[in-house]
């Protein structure tokens, strides 16, 4: 692949994951838990790892094309993400001095990241529609390895920005202790309303 067009895609992905969504949210939570931040942020990798890997053997594009599955997973997600907005709204995440960042809590950390990614439909309908746009029929890479460079181009500048959110959010609570109620909160609301713009969409589109 030439450095011309990983250059362009990097600047296309780096768009994606400067523009505030669930992820940004999942992390601002993280950086109100001081230590979880790390954690958080590899889990949500990891399930944008997940989705490159899928488009790359075949099997996004098979999902794409089959609308009963696609929906059985918007609503998996949206649950999920229900789930997890409903619960900082109710419970915000306190601010945390790192004494009681214990191991267990960092992987359940980990595993929430993992399930905001990759049960995000609109994770694996981002890779599908942005990743083929930037295959090379003249490179001499096969295309499961072009999808998978690509990927982890992406993977690496969302894990940059979510990195510096989470860790900005983290320095201004620092500033304002009495903000992170608020900012959890906030975020609860941002993954709430996704979540019901998910469940939505498909009732929408009947209509």
């Amino acid at each position: 692949m030439s450095l011309t067009v990983l250059a362009t895609f990097w600047f296309v992905s780096f768009l994606f994951a400067i523009t505030p969504g669930v992820d940004w949210a999942y992390a601002i939570s993280a950086g109100i838990r001081g230590r979880m931040v790390m954690p958080a942020v590899a889990g949500m990798l990891h399930g944008h790892l997940a989705a490159a890997i899928l488009v790359a053997v075949g099997v996004g594009a098979l999902v794409a094309k089959m609308p009963f599955a696609l929906t059985l997973l918007t609503v998996a997600g949206a649950s999920y993400l229900l789930w997890l907005g409903v619960g900082l709204i109710r419970h915000p995440a306190a601010r945390s001095t790192g004494q009681d960042d214990t191991p267990a809590s960092a992987r359940q950390w980990f595993v929430k990241g993992f399930g905001v990614s990759s049960l995000n439909p609109k994770v694996l309908l981002l890779f599908l529609a942005l990743l083929p746009q930037f295959f090379d029929s003249t490179s001499t890479w096969p295309m499961s390895l072009q999808m998978l460079t690509l990927g982890a181009v992406h993977i690496g500048t969302s894990g940059m920005v979510y990195l510096l959110v989470g860790y900005g959010s983290q320095i201004v609570l620092n500033a304002r202790p009495s903000a992170a109620n608020l900012m959890s909160q906030a975020s609860g609301v941002m993954m709430t309303a996704v979540a019901v713009l998910l469940l939505a969409e498909p009732i929408m589109q009947r209509v």
